[in-house]
């Protein structure tokens, strides 16, 4: 859904502008009244998620060509919070590639949130924010395993983890592992 129309009247009301806070801000409260998953309200990604998805999102200060040939920082940031895409050349320091992993996996968590309408346990949750994390939002969105998943099959979706295992067209070992490791955490 497009938020536009909203931050227009609220930096209207708000004097004609609004901080990167106010923003954030607006975005978890319409998360919460728009569009989330029955009985799962804003749901957060678990220690458990986090360490999958640093597991295989290795740190790294200066920026790097990732298998699907794009500009990648930190732990898998590909677009900084300014909405700026990484680029070669780019260089960070420990303290920001975090600062950047928070702001990126709440992107995804509100993916998920905002795209699932079936209940979901915290390790169903985690294993697809780990698998958004690493396919982006579209691909999610538009996925078959979202389609089964909404459609109350839990376990065709599971199975779709798999699916997601190649990068332009080519088999990735690590991408295996993920998705094998994702996959498992899901059915637990």
């Amino acid at each position: 859904m497009d938020r536009t129309p909203f931050f227009i009247e609220a930096r209207a009301l708000l004097g004609g502008k609004l901080t990167q806070h106010q923003v954030d801000r607006f975005n978890e409260l319409l998360d919460e009244f728009q569009g989330q998953s029955p009985g799962n309200k804003s749901m957060t990604t678990s220690p458990v998620g986090i360490n999958l998805i640093t597991s295989f999102e290795d740190l790294k200060l200066t920026a790097y060509l990732c298998p699907a040939n794009v500009w990648t920082i930190g732990f898998g940031t590909t677009v900084y919070p300014t909405g700026t895409r990484v680029k070669q050349g780019d260089k960070c320091t420990e303290a920001q590639a975090k600062a950047y992993f928070t702001h990126d996996l709440k992107r995804f968590e509100r993916a998920v949130n905002g795209s699932v309408g079936v209940p979901l346990t915290q390790n169903q949750f985690d294993a697809l924010v780990s698998l958004t994390y690493n396919i982006g939002e579209g691909n999610f969105t538009s996925s078959t395993l979202l389609k089964m998943l909404n459609a109350g099959n839990y376990r065709g979706a599971a199975d779709q983890f798999l699916v997601w295992n190649k990068s332009k067209g080519q088999v990735l070992n690590g991408l295996v592992r993920r998705r094998k490791v994702e996959r498992e955490l899901f059915l637990k």
